[in-house]
């Protein structure tokens, strides 16, 4: 066991954490020939084009140094603040954390979240100071900023280069000569902690796990704690680039089990396995129950795929612990569910996992947060979805969750950030100075104000140099209304939305103005209209097409082209009553891009 050791990479967005780790991986002779590409752990289509980690990737790599054997187990973890979730989860199975640093972005407002997380678990960080070798490199600068974030010595900082391979010798030292060991006692009895799963069609669940206290065997009879139900353990084995059986897994290993599971709620994240003959007394604490941020209603095209939508949501919600769902109905959708995430980025990628990895063909409807509603009793009542309003005569106050955001920037955009923070009802806190000319501003702002289009806007005014990061801090009384649009004056509940007092009025012009654009001119006239109660605030019309039906009327009285037009008029109000009007998906998808 002292020659195990367990770590993970943590950093911003695109500081480089991937090629970092396809260099140790080559380094180590971990993968070789063919199998080595840019971004060796990033196994998802999806990851590849978007040059962004979603998912954490454990290996395992051996090293030899000074003569002995070591055995290091790898996580990569993601760096967007959505996924902070597989962040988490990644620092509970590691004693040791690289924190690698973009030399020429320096410390971003999530690699300082990452670290609080880190030292909270009482990890050894190592600072790496990545991309020395750009031309726009700051080494001496940045460097400042990690030792008066980290309080460390100078000479502890490793620069390297992920691209060319510098320093990454000198990182291969510093995980074996500063990061300790697992603790644990091999003869103990079994508890392993189950960090991810994923689901296999042939094998059933496959569970990834980090021994904790003694060891498994093949063939063993096991149990988990949380479920309470126990399996074979046809076959164990470590991670290596794919999975590598073993006939044990020992104490202070990442390893994998296949135990023929194939319902979903059977393996959860954050449980512990133990053996059956010598269980152990209890699970291993320290794996909080993620809360989700924002929450949208997935529906399938064809009310039909309902369970199949139910069936994929599960296998995904294996892969992804952070994703929640539960069945609810929708007047104009059908059947569907109310998914949880954790921001909207987390949104796009289920989507479109559920779309290629599926062929789940699915609408989502405009994204909402959680709000605390009070009756004139007190009673409170959490309301996800803008229809599971109470009648606004017994609500005595709406409360809305507000989160605390750090943002770091460039001191010339401090104005155009707090116009852009200010504009979404945030209260500013405080502002202090990093280092030169960097500052981190504090800011309370609503979430529901910065779930749809706040981290575009921000990047796009601080020509990309803001980074943002946040957490929940609490609720506050709000003056917020439900907005509904009607569409010939049937309401579409997919499309109402909670808003605030001051913005209801143009935000229902513009998305009035929106949908006259996007949904198709029928036969007859489509009026569209936002409304707050019984209260019309804005309106638009889609005007019909139609026939010049007067074309044939050469000449003669001008009563003759009259009734023509007057049976026309019949026809037309006729088909307003039995006509219905589809909702284009790009509709709902357009209302969250609305500036």
């Amino acid at each position: 066991m002292k020659n195990i050791r367990n770590f993970c990479i943590i950093a911003h967005i695109d500081h480089g954490k991937s090629t970092l780790a396809d260099r140790l991986l080559e380094f180590t002779k971990t993968v070789e020939g063919k199998d080595l590409q840019a971004q060796v752990l990033d196994n998802m289509d999806l990851e590849r084009e978007r040059g962004i980690t979603i998912k954490s990737h454990a290996i395992q790599m051996d090293y030899e140094y000074e003569g002995e054997k070591y055995t290091l187990n790898l996580i990569d973890t993601p760096g967007h603040v959505d996924f902070s979730y597989e962040v988490s989860r990644s620092i509970a199975a590691c004693e040791g954390a690289l924190l690698v640093v973009d030399a020429a972005q320096g410390i971003q407002a999530q690699t300082i979240s990452n670290v609080y997380m880190a030292i909270e678990h009482d990890l050894e960080i190592i600072p790496i100071l990545n991309k020395v070798d750009l031309e726009s490199a700051m080494p001496d600068e940045v460097e400042d900023q990690i030792v008066q974030l980290l309080g460390s010595p100078r000479e502890e900082i490793i620069r390297a280069s992920g691209k060319t391979g510098v320093g990454i010798e000198e990182i291969l030292r510093a995980i074996i000569e500063r990061v300790p060991s697992p603790p644990g006692d091999p003869d103990a009895p079994l508890q392993a902690l189950i960090f991810d799963s994923i689901f296999n069609p042939f094998r059933g669940i496959i569970a990834y796990y980090k021994i904790v206290n003694g060891t498994i065997k093949k063939g063993e009879l096991v149990k988990f704690i949380a479920t309470g139900k126990e399996y074979n353990a046809d076959e164990v084995g470590i991670l290596r680039l794919t999975m590598s059986p073993r006939d044990e897994v020992r104490c202070g290993d990442v390893g994998y089990i296949i135990s023929g599971i194939k319902t979903s709620k059977e393996v959860k994240v954050g449980d512990t396995i133990t053996h059956v003959k010598r269980p152990a007394t209890k699970g291993i604490a320290g794996f909080e129950e993620v809360k989700p941020m924002v929450f949208a209603g997935v529906y399938p095209i064809d009310s039909e795929e309902f369970e199949n939508l139910r069936a994929s949501l599960e296998k995904l919600q294996l892969n992804d612990a952070s994703l929640t769902f539960s069945p609810e109905s929708s007047v104009a959708l059908g059947f569907g569910f109310r998914c949880g995430f954790l921001g909207l980025l987390h949104m796009e990628i289920i989507q479109e996992r559920l779309e290629r990895e599926f062929n789940m063909d699915v609408i989502t409807t405009v994204p909402n947060v959680s709000y605390r509603v009070y009756d004139k009793k007190n009673a409170m009542k959490e309301v996800h979805n803008p229809s599971g309003l109470p009648d606004p005569t017994l609500i005595e106050r709406i409360e809305e969750p507000f989160i605390r955001a750090s943002v770091i920037t460039n001191t010339a955009y401090i104005g155009s950030i707090m116009t852009l923070c200010l504009g979404k009802r945030g209260v500013l806190i405080k502002q202090e100075y990093i280092s030169g000319d960097r500052v981190e501003i504090y800011f309370d702002l609503p979430l529901g104000e910065i779930v749809i289009d706040f981290y575009d806007k921000l990047k796009s005014i601080s020509k990309g140099y803001a980074s943002f990061d946040y957490h929940m801090h609490d609720y506050r009384p709000s003056r917020l209304v439900k907005m509904d649009i009607l569409l010939n004056g049937e309401p579409v509940d997919a499309l109402s939305t909670l808003t605030h007092t001051d913005n209801a009025q143009s935000f229902g012009r513009r998305m009035c103005e929106k949908l006259k654009e996007l949904i198709p001119r029928q036969q007859f006239d489509i009026a569209i209209q936002a409304a707050i109660g019984a209260k019309i605030i804005a309106r638009e019309t889609v005007k019909a097409v139609r026939k010049d039906v007067t074309a044939k009327c050469y000449g003669g009285d001008i009563s003759r082209k009259r009734k023509l037009l007057e049976k026309q008029k019949e026809g037309k109000k006729r088909m307003k009553q039995v006509g219905n009007v589809e909702v284009p998906q790009k509709a709902f998808l357009a209302v969250l891009k609305l500036d």
